[in-house]
């Protein structure tokens, strides 16, 4: 072997050593990622509010008597259960309960002047009627018979208008009745009493026109509660009344999905010009529900516009722009980028309609540093779908 081909193959080992050496050397360290597999399961295509929303009682009513008064009688406190029709509180009334029990006298004695004069009506009816059977016999003569006439007709009349005093007296009892029933603050409904801004012996007043003052009596009927919360005025439109929809509470960690839309605000509120939204109510009616919500809690809905079941999915975190994600290659350990084509979609999940198949590891921490297409990683543990 000559001298120049060793001298030729020397320099051809010390160039490959240093070539590995330099790209030992400048290879970069393998990032740790956190990925997912791709697999099937349920998604749903939501709309959600944009500003958080309130639990509110589906009927909720400030009670306070028609009249001012001394109030003589309060019944609850706050936090008590009331049944419909139940007295709540009354302001001082003894002139008008006197006023109805004179009414109700009143009625009394004309009942009974009613069925005197009707009697003595129905009396003088009998005589005329014997004294037209002598008439017809040549007994009596013809006066006579027109005398009883007259007195019986005189009669009638008078009955007559004993039975329409009667029925006065009944109109003034009712008048009375009402003006009693005024002072008088009664639950329209099954509920809890909120608030009781009253104390016997305090005076109260209805609240002036255009002045609004604090109820007497804050009546919440907690058997249906409901959400109402803005939804921006560009996510609106799809949304119908009846459609389900799912709560989440800041006070409780699980989601309650028995929610239906039972109203769409007619307009939008324009109180923050560049974010215009409509107003949408949610309601849950379901006991388990609402048995530990009070109204006033702050709380999120989440409308689901339409949802499929078993089909491939992938956390909507792992999708970059264009419907991308980082393909992960078991065989080189390097992350590939792949475009896949998206279905319905949500803040958990987006369906994948092609472009991925079950079993493909997608990285899900895209936003960690070094993680990009064409970088070696190692993957962590998976998540749980």
């Amino acid at each position: 072997m000559t001298k120049p081909y060793l001298r030729s193959l020397l320099i051809v080992i010390i160039l490959a050593v240093l070539a590995t050496g330099i790209w030992y050397t400048s290879r970069t360290e393998a990032v740790s990622v956190t990925m997912y597999t791709v697999s099937p399961g349920p998604v749903e295509s939501t709309v959600a509010n944009t500003r958080v929303g309130t639990i509110k009682a589906c009927r909720r009513t400030m009670l306070a008597p028609t009249m001012g008064g001394e109030v003589a009688r309060l019944n609850v406190r706050e936090g008590d259960r009331v049944e419909p029709g139940q007295i709540l509180l009354e302001i001082w009334n003894q002139d008008l309960k006197a006023q109805l029990r004179l009414a109700e006298a009143q009625k009394t004695a004309s009942q009974l002047k009613s069925q005197e004069v009707c009697k003595m009506a129905a009396g003088s009816e009998r005589e005329l009627n014997r004294l037209r059977k002598l008439q017809q016999a040549k007994l009596v003569a013809e006066e006579q018979v027109d005398v009883m006439q007259t007195d019986f007709e005189v009669k009638q009349a008078a009955c007559a208008a004993a039975q329409a005093t009667v029925a006065v007296s009944t109109e003034q009892i009712d008048v009375a009745a009402s003006a009693l029933e005024r002072t008088i603050v009664r639950a329209p409904f099954q509920g809890i009493v909120a608030e009781a801004n009253a104390e016997l012996g305090e005076y109260v007043t209805p609240s002036p026109l255009g002045i609004q003052t604090l109820p007497a009596i804050d009546l919440l009927d907690l058997s249906c509660l409901y959400v109402s919360a803005p939804i921006d005025e560009v996510d609106a439109p799809p949304i119908a009344t009846g459609m389900k929809a799912c709560v989440s509470l800041d006070a409780y960690p699980e989601r309650r999905c028995n929610g239906t839309v039972r109203r769409i605000a007619p307009y939008v509120l324009d109180r923050e010009k560049q974010a215009r939204t409509v107003e949408v109510e949610v309601v849950l009616s379901e006991p388990e529900d609402v048995a530990d919500l009070l109204p006033g809690y702050s709380a999120d809905i989440e409308i689901i516009l339409d949802s499929r079941d078993n089909v491939l999915r992938i956390p909507t975190e792992a999708v970059l722009e264009g419907d991308q994600v980082l393909l992960y290659v078991p065989a080189t350990g390097i992350l590939q980028s792949r475009t896949f084509e998206a279905g319905l979609s949500n803040w958990n999940y987006t369906e994948v309609r092609s472009g991925l198949a079950a079993g493909d590891r997608i990285v899900v921490s895209i936003g960690r540093e070094g993680v990009a297409a064409g970088v070696r990683v190692v993957p962590e543990q998976d998540p749980e779908p």
